[in-house]
C-alpha cells in the first residue's frame, strides 16, 4: 500500500512507520524535516511541509494520493477541517489518533470498550480529542469521509517515563530523596510500548473493516501506580522507595497543569478490553511488559548522561506539595 504518516517520528509513530516499512508498504512522512531523536527509516520517503500551514501542505502533496493516511498530530477539530479538505477525495481511509482519555471520566463500568461515552468534563486536551471525532462522523455521515479513530492509552518508548517529571523522578529515586505518587497508589493503569501499539495499528491501515469505526490499542498488563514506580526503581537500581501518597485535588490546588492531567485522566483505574481491535487486526499482541520496557528506558537514559535533564521547577514543586501534606498531618 502507499501510506502516509503525517508526522511519522514520534513516540507512537515512529513505530507504526518502522513496522509499515518492514512490512514493505510504500511510506510517505509529511512534516516540516525538522531534527528529530527518532529518524525516519531510509526507505520512508519525506515530503517537506506544515500540516499547520495549508498551502504548506497541499504544495508538499502536490499530486499524490494514498491508500491510508494517518494523521498522529491532528489536536482539533480545526485541524481536522483542515485534513478533511485536503484528502477527501486524495485517500481511501484517513485515520486520526485520538485518545483513550476521551472515554467516560472517571468510568462508570469497567472495562472500557469502544462504546464507552466520551465525556472528560475536566481534561481540555480530551474535551478537543472528543470535537475532533466529533467532526469526523460528521463528515463520514453527511459525505462518506472513510475515517477510522485510534485512541491510545499512555504509549510510551525508550525515551518515556510514565510518570510527571520523567528523569526527574528517577533521580529522587536514586538519591533517597521522597517521591510523590497520587492517591494511594493502588488505581490501576495501563501503559504500552510502542512497538506493541504498532502490530494493532498497521493492521488496520487499508483494512475496509475499520471504515467509520474507533479502536483503542493498548497493553492487557494491569499495574497500580505504585507498581509503575516499583519496577522502574528496581530497573534503575534502587532497593528502597521514600514515597509519599497525595490525594489528586491536592496536587491539582498545587499545579492545575499536573492536576489536569491527574484528574482527567490518570486517576481513575482504567482497564480496556481490547477485543475489537484483536478480531480486526489479529497481528495484535503486546509481548513487552513494563518490566522490560522500563529496563530498556533507564539503559537508555544512562546511555548518554546529556539527556538526564533535571526539571527543577518540578523538584521545587514536589518539595512544596510533600511539605505541605506533611504538615497537614501534624495538625491531626
Amino acid at each position: 500500500m502507499k501510506l502516509l504518516f503525517i508526522g511519522g517520528t514520534g513516540k507512537i509513530s515512529s513505530a507504526c512507520v518502522a513496522l509499515a516499512v518492514e512490512k514493505g508498504h510504500d511510506v510517505y512522512l509529511l512534516n516540516r524535516g525538522e531534527t528529530t531523536s527518532r529518524p525516519a527509516p531510509s526507505e520512508a520517503k519525506i515530503l517537506n511541509g506544515d500540516i499547520r500551514d495549508k498551502e504548506s501542505a497541499r504544495k508538499a502533496l502536490g499530486d499524490h494520493s494514498f491508500d491510508a493516511v494517518a494523521n498522529f498530530i491532528a489536536f482539533t477539530a480545526e485541524h481536522i477541517e483542515t485534513d478533511i479538505e485536503l484528502f477527501t477525495g486524495r485517500t481511501a481511509q484517513y485515520i486520526f489518533i485520538s485518545s483513550a482519555s476521551a472515554y467516560q471520566t472517571p468510568p462508570v463500568n469497567l472495562p472500557v470498550t469502544e462504546s464507552t461515552p466520551l465525556y472528560n468534563p475536566i481534561w481540555k486536551y480530551s474535551q478537543e480529542k472528543i470535537a475532533s471525532e466529533e467532526r469526523l462522523m460528521k463528515a463520514y455521515r453527511e459525505d462518506e469521509f472513510p475515517f477510522t479513530v485510534v485512541r491510545p492509552s499512555h504509549t510510551y518508548d525508550k525515551t518515556m517515563l510514565p510518570f510527571q517529571g520523567g528523569w526527574s523522578v528517577v533521580d529522587r529515586m536514586r538519591k533517597g530523596k521522597k517521591i510523590l505518587i497520587h492517591g494511594d497508589g493502588s488505581s490501576i493503569w495501563v501503559y504500552t510500548h510502542h512497538t506493541d501499539f504498532a502490530k494493532g495499528f498497521v493492521g488496520l491501515l487499508g483494512n475496509n473493516r475499520a471504515i467509520g469505526e474507533a479502536f483503542h490499542i493498548t497493553s492487557d498488563e494491569l499495574l497500580t501506580w505504585n507498581q509503575l514506580h516499583e519496577i522502574t526503581a528496581r530497573a534503575a537500581g534502587v532497593d528502597e522507595l521514600d514515597v509519599v501518597h497525595v490525594p489528586s485535588d491536592l496536587i491539582n490546588a498545587f499545579d492545575k497543569s499536573w492536576g489536569d492531567g491527574l484528574l482527567g485522566d490518570k486517576t481513575a483505574s482504567m482497564i480496556f478490553d481490547n477485543t475489537k481491535i484483536k478480531r480486526v487486526s489479529p497481528e495484535f499482541m503486546c509481548t513487552v511488559p513494563y518490566e522490560h520496557g522500563a529496563r530498556e528506558i533507564v539503559d537508555w537514559y544512562d546511555a548518554d548522561p546529556s539527556r538526564q535533564v533535571i526539571d527543577e521547577d518540578f523538584n521545587a514543586m514536589t518539595d512544596k506539595i510533600i511539605t505541605a501534606y506533611g504538615r497537614a498531618w501534624e495538625g491531626l
